[in-house]
């Protein structure tokens, strides 16, 4: 298991990307079959980061969302800007009933990072609507009831844990080959067929060369 903390307190910098990246590494390096992310805070005031900085920790957040690994978040608090970035980046979400998702706001509006690209294509519920456009918190009961966070627990470290100790064997190197069929399941029936076709033929493939 692999563990990164995200304290979006501090806002965007180049030390957080390259903490998240460094693990990404690893990941990527089979070193782990989980990655784990404690997740907090709001950088309220804080300066806006140069659109370069923010390209590197989009870059880094797909990474994440691509890894053979499952990445885990234990979020406590309110998570905006960066921490509600990578707990949207995560699979799984362990929320404290504290939790408040905030949707980054500046004086023209909200910010319009890829926050809002992951929040709507996870749920299109009112609650989420509304944050989307007009940044409203989003409480950990509502997160709950809109597929934003998975499990809301007094104890979001020891809920990962427990989580961590039931993950069956698989969730392993196809990992990224299941989360791409969920994020095409809305395609038309033609248009997911050949990569759900290519999946088997990897799955079964690996099975005929291990007897």
């Amino acid at each position: 298991m692999l563990e990164v903390d995200v304290d979006g307190t501090r806002g965007l910098t180049a030390d957080l990307v390259a903490a998240v990246s460094g693990v990404c590494d690893r990941a990527e390096d089979h070193q782990a079959v989980v990655v784990v992310m404690r997740i907090r805070g709001s950088a309220e005031g804080a300066a806006l980061p140069g659109i370069a900085l923010v390209t590197k920790w989009e870059g880094v957040l797909r990474r994440l969302e691509r890894l053979p690994a499952a990445s885990v978040a234990a979020m406590w608090g309110p998570c905006a800007g960066v921490a509600l970035d990578a707990a949207l980046a995560a699979d799984y979400r362990v929320a404290h009933p504290a939790v408040q998702l905030v949707p980054g706001m500046l004086s023209g509006g909200v910010w319009p990072g890829m926050a809002l690209y992951r929040m709507s294509r996870l749920s299109q519920r009112a609650a989420v609507r509304r944050a989307v456009l007009f940044g409203e918190p989003l409480g950990a009961d509502e997160a709950l009831a809109a597929g934003l966070v998975d499990e809301v627990a007094q104890e979001p470290a020891a809920g990962v844990e427990r989580l961590v100790e039931r993950l069956p064997g698989v969730w392993g190197p196809d990992l990224a080959i299941r989360r791409d069929l969920l994020r095409g399941a809305g395609a038309d029936f033609e248009g997911a067929f050949g990569g759900h076709l290519a999946a088997c033929d990897r799955v079964l493939r690996r099975r005929t060369d291990s007897v």
